[in-house]
This record gives structure tokens, C-alpha cells and sequence, in this order.
């Protein structure tokens, strides 16, 4: 560590960065947890039955989507009253943690003027957006 670095302040957009996603970061592992807990203790009734598993693990991925009815994508939000899918939630949760932190110091330079990296972050943002989305798929 260099002589620079020691003491040094973290800058506003750090700290509020860091702090989101800490937030975020906690809220959606215990939505994953609580989701996780629900689908042992059976608190929902299964999409799948537990007792098909093995039947179907070892089939080709479109083949038990089919057998199954499970929907591809965000459908998956439909079935949230099953016990296999509320613990979803939590991975969403988790995987989109940035998005609202980016957004956040995007704020905080756009309030500094400064356009560039608001427009960095916005950008982003907008990839982030677009490959949740689903549109850039390839192969299915």
C-alpha cells in the first residue's frame, strides 16, 4: 500500500455505493434464506413434485422445461406461489443490487455536473437492464 492511499477518505459516491450494496446485499440473502426455508419445510406446494427429480434431472434442458410446464425467463415471477421459485427472489435481488447503486452516485455526479461519468453509470445501467431483459439471447 502506498504512502498515498493510508488515511485517504473514502469519497461520497463510495460510501453510498458501498452502503446500498451492503443493504442490498443483506436483504436479498435473507430473501434467498427465507426462500430456501420455505421450500424445505414445504410451507408451498412444489411446481415440480420432489418425488419426479430423478426422472427428470437427466433429461435435456427443453425437454423437462416441456414435461414440467416450468416457463423460461421472468415467468418464472408467475409461479411464485410454488415452493421452488420464491428463492428466485433473492437471487434477483442480489444480482441487481448495482442497479440501484449505480443509480444512486449517477445522481451524485449529476448534481456535481459531472456529465461524463453520469453518463458512464447511465450506461451501465442500460447494459445491466438490457441483458437481464432477455432480448440478447443466443441459442434458444
Amino acid at each position: 500500500m502506498s504512502d498515498r492511499m493510508e488515511g485517504a477518505t473514502p469519497s461520497e459516491e463510495q460510501l453510498r455505493y458501498a452502503k446500498l450494496l451492503d443493504w442490498g446485499a443483506k436483504i436479498g440473502f435473507v430473501v434467498l434464506v427465507a426462500g430456501f426455508v420455505n421450500y424445505m419445510l414445504g410451507l408451498l406446494p412444489p411446481h415440480v413434485p420432489v418425488e419426479r427429480l430423478p426422472e427428470l434431472w437427466s433429461l435435456p434442458l427443453a425437454e423437462y422445461l416441456a414435461r414440467t410446464s416450468t416457463p423460461t425467463g421472468w415467468n418464472w415471477v408467475l409461479l411464485l406461489a410454488k415452493g421452488e421459485f420464491p428463492g428466485l427472489v433473492g437471487i434477483a435481488l442480489l444480482s441487481g443490487c448495482s442497479l440501484v447503486c449505480l443509480a444512486a452516485v449517477a445522481a451524485i455526479y449529476a448534481r456535481r455536473g459531472d456529465r461524463v461519468y453520469a453518463a458512464i453509470c447511465a450506461l451501465e445501467i442500460a447494459v445491466l437492464v438490457l441483458a437481464a431483459s432477455g432480448v440478447l439471447t443466443a441459442g434458444h
